[in-house]
């Protein structure tokens, strides 16, 4: 197991946590009260700051259960958290319902990830080899 070192900026029980063997995103909670109104946005400090080791990153992901249950999601998800950031670590989520939804002090808003990061080296080339898909984008593969 692959130790992150953590600074609780609040009360015990803040510290991420995976609810079950084999879970890959860690549980983070809202250290703050807020009542998101529909289509608006709303910043929440977790209480927590991490220290990664160089060549890893954590990845704010939204909870599945929110997103599908209430429309709450993480705005710039997957949100980045660079080995050199040492701040609390703070959500945005996005109320897409129609409704209200409140947060309480310790529900669990969203997930960290932590993984590995390649480190390219970027060389200019006046020109990009073939591929099978070329210059096709958004949309190119269709609708089934």
């Amino acid at each position: 197991m692959n130790e992150i070192t953590v600074l609780l900026l609040t009360e015990p029980g803040f510290e991420p946590t995976y609810s079950h063997p084999g879970d890959a995103g860690a549980d983070l909670k809202s250290r703050e009260t807020c009542l998101i109104q529909p289509g608006e946005r709303a910043v929440l400090g977790t209480g927590v700051s991490i220290a990664l080791p160089d060549g890893f990153v954590g990845l704010v992901h939204p909870r599945s259960g929110l997103a599908a249950k209430h429309g709450i999601t993480v705005l710039n998800a997957p949100g980045t958290i660079d080995a050199g950031y040492r701040g609390e670590i703070q959500v945005t989520l996005l109320n897409t319902s129609n409704e209200a939804f409140q947060v309480n002090v310790g529900d669990r808003i969203a997930q960290l990830i932590v993984q590995e990061v390649f480190r390219a080296s970027f060389v200019q080339v006046s020109e990009l080899p073939q591929s099978h898909r070329g210059l096709d984008g958004l949309g190119s593969t269709g609708r089934k």
